[in-house]
């Protein structure tokens, strides 16, 4: 049996154990957050960015957090807002400088290969939704959280969650079959 590896020094135990805690958070979230993110603004280094953001601000605040056991659904919830924050630049710079869509990146042609031609048209017809109607989708189909869970990460009612996804399943089911 192996003994407790003390703090290093200078170090309460109770702060590595919370280092230890968001270690391992970091290391089992942090994947599907940057799928998250890459679904919600469409590029790798920019979904990379608002994880990282989202870890050092839970990192700051894991002091005055009053329930350790809610954490991933406010990692989610940070990382839905830190995609909203990257739109809403996205916008402002497209209105200077007159570029009416948001800077896209070519995929490489291995990602390309990867995804394949289905997934790839799946994946465009998500981007082309309006932000709330994308964030509901991927919430539920790539994320698979419930509505009550989903309404927590958005911020809005389970309500809202459902016609929200009925409206985006419905704009999906006509842009994709015109394709075929």
């Amino acid at each position: 049996m192996e003994e407790p590896v003390p703090p290093p020094q200078g170090v309460p135990p109770a702060a590595a154990t919370d280092e230890a805690v968001l270690g391992e958070l970091f290391l089992t979230q942090r994947l599907g957050l940057v799928r998250l993110a890459y679904l919600l603004v469409g590029d790798q280094e920019t979904a990379e960015d608002v994880v990282q953001d989202a870890f050092t601000a839970l990192h700051r605040r894991w002091d005055r957090l009053s329930d350790h056991d809610r954490v991933l659904p406010y990692l989610r919830a940070s990382v839905v807002n830190g995609c909203r924050m990257i739109h809403r630049r996205r916008s402002i710079m497209s209105r200077f400088t007159g570029d009416r869509q948001a800077p896209s990146r070519s995929a490489s042609a291995e990602a390309a290969t990867l995804l394949g031609e289905t997934r790839r048209e799946v994946s465009e017809a998500v981007r082309a939704l309006p932000r709330r109607q994308r964030e509901a989708v991927v919430l539920r189909y790539y994320l698979g959280l419930s509505e009550a869970e989903i309404a927590e990460t958005m911020g809005i009612s389970r309500g809202t969650v459902k016609s929200t996804v009925f409206r985006a399943l419905k704009a999906l089911t006509v842009k994709l079959e015109g394709k075929r």
